[in-house]
This record gives C-alpha cells, sequence and structure tokens, in this order.
C-alpha cells in the first residue's frame, strides 16, 4: 500500500522503499488497472481521486481481476478497511461503490 501510495507522486522515477513481488508485478499492469477504474467510476476523473483512494483501488483490483488468491469478499473488505484507516470520511463508500461495480454480486470465488 505505501509503495502505491508513494508510486502515484513519482511514477516513472519511483524506487520502491519495500521491495515486494506483488508490487514489482503490480506497476507493468498499472495502466490496465487504471482503465477499469476509469469506466467503473466514470464520473470521477483519476487524476481528480485522492492517491490513497486510487492506491487503495489499484490493489483490490490487482487482486479481484490480475491475481485472484483471496476471495472477493475478503479483498473488497479489505479495501474498506483501508479507505476507513487511510482514507478521506466518505472513501469507504467511494471504495465499496466502485468495487461492487466492477464485480458482479453472483460470484462465488
Amino acid at each position: 500500500m505505501e509503495n502505491l501510495f508513494a508510486y502515484s507522486f513519482t511514477q516513472p522515477s519511483f524506487i520502491a522503499p519495500h521491495k515486494s513481488r506483488q508490487f514489482d508485478e503490480l506497476v507493468p499492469k498499472i495502466p490496465e488497472i487504471d482503465k477499469e477504474i476509469v469506466v467503473t467510476a466514470h464520473k470521477f476523473p483519476i487524476d481528480r481521486l485522492s492517491k490513497i483512494d486510487l492506491a487503495i483501488l489499484r490493489l483490490a483490483i490487482y487482486e479481484l481481476k490480475i491475481n485472484p488468491i483471496e476471495p472477493v469478499k475478503v479483498v473488497i473488505n479489505e479495501a474498506i478497511e483501508l479507505a476507513k484507516e487511510l482514507g478521506g470520511e466518505k472513501s469507504y463508500t467511494f471504495i465499496n461503490g466502485v468495487l461492487g461495480t466492477l464485480i458482479p454480486h453472483d460470484t462465488t470465488r
């Protein structure tokens, strides 16, 4: 999470302070992930989202769509908890809405 947040400020010249395999795998997928965000949160331009909300969405979408290891409910709940802890007053409702739109409700994963 920390790396994704920092990445949103420095992008091309970013060097991860805490190396992780997941972050290294996620970074090349950011353009693909951002397209998902643009489609599902079309009323909120990506460059206007708070950096922490953007980082939470990027991580959650990566875990839901690109590297689906954890159950959907777990990923969404973790994203909501991160938003409550780190985001603004209404971040968790925004995150929940975007992820709820992105993921079909009848999923069994």
